[in-house]
């Protein structure tokens, strides 16, 4: 397997007629699904591309889904850019990515001529149903090798500029056969997708469901601003899987959604991005005793996660590991020297080998330089290795433990902190529901943002019983809710514009 629309050639085959995705008004079997994805794919072969970027400018729908096939299909790869996003960054994307082609839908096709109007702008609908070439479709993919790009997914840049992370079949394939096996992916299962399509936790959702034949149903970001519609949602067609940024499940929690409704079906809920909240995840346990719970972690670099904790639901817990290597992937943790940690409590950085890696960033021979390297620990041959930024260490069960970015470690007042222990002995107060803690570098202070019925002073003398008092935030800081980035993490730097 070289391409990983193999898998839905293989779930067409043995689920035609089967619904492969669900949108709010709207649902496709798998063999109308393929069908318009060789349809898409001819049109583009016929343009003449082959291994080229192609940008697609709509909202998460089967359509787009469709078009990304396509892409693949034809042996070119896809970056989605949400129209959601600033006009500046929207031209620095497009700047970057240097495409011929852009596919929009009809909602966004004026604002695609405005912001494309260099480029050639397609129209999905109008070419959804190209009569089909299989002979032109075939030649083509004997072309194609699994190293191949298949998409380009975007994420800040540490100089301002987005990185366009460039992620091939092979580390696709490689990590979806172990992810599905690991997790018991299967035809019967109905996987609710949360994640918008230019974040790398929808790759799992998509991928995951054509490679065992599941149904994808499309969860409208609108709903996550009304947790009543959105259980109904889930219950009405009996979701048995979420893999969701840990914001989106903490948003149900925080509003009580689940004294409204238990989606009782749901029988896997993999969580990452941020660290989980453990009075969260308890309420989850609580209504959904028979679940598993996984907590997943890792960059969009090494395709989508590295490391996996499965919960233990009848253990109490007072952090989460992040626990141990997918299959075919090295997690090992540096230290300063660069040398392997191997003893347990020692915090190092933690870095990742194997056929997961992305190739690296899109036209930024600097950035991918700094980041994918060398294993300095092998010699004897060419080993890439990335470096996460991430601090971890090995707990008594040599399960790594997520311990702070590199970047989120301070030096304050002559100590050094990690501002995720502040946030950790925040959350252990019980009127508190979320926190967020930010240090700001010019005026030198923690700022330390909560959710939660207690003032700020009742706060503060709490946290002089646990915390030295050098790491007590210098303001702290109550809000009604937090401001959410489009891939459902805590908008820091709005924070800090609104509050600061």
């Amino acid at each position: 397997m070289h391409n990983c629309i193999d898998w839905l050639i293989n779930s067409t085959n043995k689920y035609p007629n089967k619904i492969a995705i669900i949108e709010e008004d709207n649902k496709i079997t798998y063999k109308e699904l393929y069908k318009h994805t060789q349809s898409i794919a001819t049109y583009i072969i016929k343009k003449d591309l082959f291994n080229e970027p192609i940008i697609l400018f709509t909202d998460k729908s089967i359509n787009t889904l469709t078009t990304f096939f396509g892409i693949a299909l034809s042996s070119n790869y896809y970056t989605l850019i949400n129209p959601e996003l600033p006009a500046p960054r929207i031209k620095q994307i497009k700047d970057t990515i240097n495409s011929k082609l852009v596919f929009t839908d009809e909602e966004h096709l004026s604002l695609a001529k405005e912001y494309f109007n260099d480029l050639e702008v397609i129209l999905i609908k109008d070419i959804i149903n190209t009569k089909t070439d299989t002979k032109l479709i075939d030649n083509n993919k004997i072309k194609h090798i699994d190293y191949d790009p298949l998409y380009v997914n975007f994420t800040s840049g540490s100089t301002g500029t987005p990185k366009g992370v460039v992620i091939s079949h092979r580390s696709v394939i490689d990590f979806i056969n172990e992810f599905t096996t690991l997790f018991n992916f299967n035809e019967e299962d109905i996987i609710a997708n949360q994640a918008p399509f230019d974040f790398d936790v929808s790759v799992k959702d998509i991928y995951s469901s054509i490679k065992v034949g599941a149904t994808l149903l499309l969860v409208p970001k609108s709903y996550f601003s009304n947790p009543s519609k959105l259980l109904d949602y889930l219950c009405d067609n009996n979701v048995t899987t979420l893999t969701w940024a840990v914001s989106a499940l903490c948003l149900i929690t925080t509003f009580h959604g689940l004294d409204y409704k238990v989606p009782t079906t749901v029988k896997k809920i993999l969580f990452s991005g941020e660290v989980m909240p453990i009075k969260h995840l308890n309420k989850w346990k609580e209504k959904l005793p028979n679940t598993t719970f996984v907590n997943v972690y890792g960059p969009t670099e090494i395709t989508c996660n590295c490391t996996y904790y499965i919960i233990d639901n009848n253990k109490e817990y007072e952090s989460l590991p992040i626990g141990k290597p997918f299959p075919n992937e090295r997690v090992i943790l540096l230290d300063d020297e660069d040398k392997i940690i191997t003893s347990k409590n020692i915090n190092g950085e933690i870095c990742v080998v194997g056929s997961s890696l992305a190739l690296g960033y899109f036209n930024n021979k600097e950035q991918t330089e700094s980041h994918f390297m060398q294993n300095p620990n092998t010699k004897n041959y060419l080993e890439l290795m990335y470096r996460t930024g991430d601090l971890g260490y090995y707990n008594e069960d040599n399960d790594i433990v997520f311990a702070g970015r590199k970047d989120f470690q301070i030096k304050y007042m002559g100590h050094r902190i990690e501002l995720e222990e502040i946030e950790k002995n925040i959350m252990n107060i019980k009127e508190i529901v979320r926190t967020c803690c930010i240090f700001d570098n010019e005026k030198e202070r923690i700022y330390g943002f909560y959710i939660g019925n207690i003032d700020k002073k009742e706060l503060h003398n709490e946290l002089t019983k646990t915390l030295p008092i050098y790491m007590i935030p210098t303001k702290l800081i109550q809000i009604d809710e937090f401001p959410l980035t489009k891939n459902g993490k805590i908008d820091r730097k709005k924070l800090m514009e609104v509050y600061k």
